[in-house]
């Protein structure tokens, strides 16, 4: 039997947000340019271990991923059990600045999937001087529930099985059996409440609509993929909101679906190559310009 061991290394950040202390998880790996990966609501950063562990991207790119508070192995704070989590786009946006400031990273591109890219582009909007370029995956500008995320948070249903049979509805039918389910198994550990805390954020707050004119592609170049099986984040729905950003590009991405770094990663990677390529010399390599 051969043992390895994966180049991921994983500390703690301590910092506080919002005035109250956090210990926050994350994994890095590889050299290079800094790039930064949010995960999806209700998910922690394994989403993006395949991207992480990549050999070949770990040449130039020094990937950094994060467990949001409440999520995976970042506690949520201390007083907690008193209260309801709810997240709010102030507080995500405070939360992804205060982990770069704490890292010390700068002219970082940052790369967000879902509830990740929505916030990717209102940092885009509000908070560009900070970073090289976004890559926003099944992002769109506003995105109201066709479900109802009380459900996530219930006395007589079990939450984390209940967000992974929402969720498997939005995994392509192509992904391998086994990245399915270990995607599926993050959304099953998720905390209580947590992921309809997070649906609270990325269903209810559509203050993105009013800035997402902001977004200026001529400083911070804008790439958004979406998966061709995203029944959440829809292709009209990415397709959308490419048009609203001037200078912006757009990939369908084909035989994939919500959470393409961790549903199918090989199938990802070609589509993800191209985009951390598109963003580094700003230029428009695929997809469409909007008008």
């Amino acid at each position: 039997m051969t043992a390895t061991i994966d180049p991921i290394v994983g500390r703690y950040l301590n910092i506080e947000i919002g005035g109250r202390a956090h210990r926050i998880y994350f994994e890095e790996c590889g050299r290079g340019q800094p790039v930064v990966c949010l995960h999806t609501a209700g998910a922690d950063t394994r989403q993006w271990r395949h991207i992480l562990a990549d050999p070949q991207f770990g040449e130039n790119y020094r990937f950094i991923a994060f467990d949001m508070p409440w999520h995976g192995k970042s506690l949520p704070p201390e007083g907690f059990e008193t209260e309801e989590y709810l997240l709010t786009t102030d507080h995500y946006i405070e939360t992804v600045l205060g982990v770069i400031e704490g890292l010390g990273l700068e002219d970082l591109i940052l790369v967000g999937c879902s509830m990740g890219g929505r916030i990717a582009l209102q940092l885009a909007a509000l908070h560009p001087s900070h970073f090289k370029g976004f890559v926003a995956i099944e992002a769109s500008d506003f995105q109201p529930a066709w479900y109802d995320i009380d459900w996530f948070h219930r006395p007589d249903a079990h939450g984390g099985e209940m967000g992974a049979a929402l969720v498997s509805a939005n995994i392509a039918p192509h992904a391998p059996s086994a990245e399915r389910w270990n995607t599926l198994w993050m959304f099953m550990q998720s905390g209580p409440g947590v992921f309809r805390g997070d649906l609270s954020f990325y269903t209810k707050d559509d203050s993105l609509i009013a800035n997402i004119g902001r977004i200026d592609t001529r400083q911070t170049p804008v790439h958004i993929l979406c998966g061709e099986y995203d029944l959440t984040c829809t292709p009209e729905d990415a397709t959308r909101t490419h048009k609203a950003i001037p200078g912006s590009t757009l990939e369908i991405m084909s035989e994939l679906g919500h959470f393409p770094m961790s549903e199918n990663p090989a199938r990802f990677r070609p589509y993800f190559e191209r985009a951390l390529d598109i963003v580094m010399r700003g230029k428009s390599a695929v997809g469409t310009e909007a008008a």
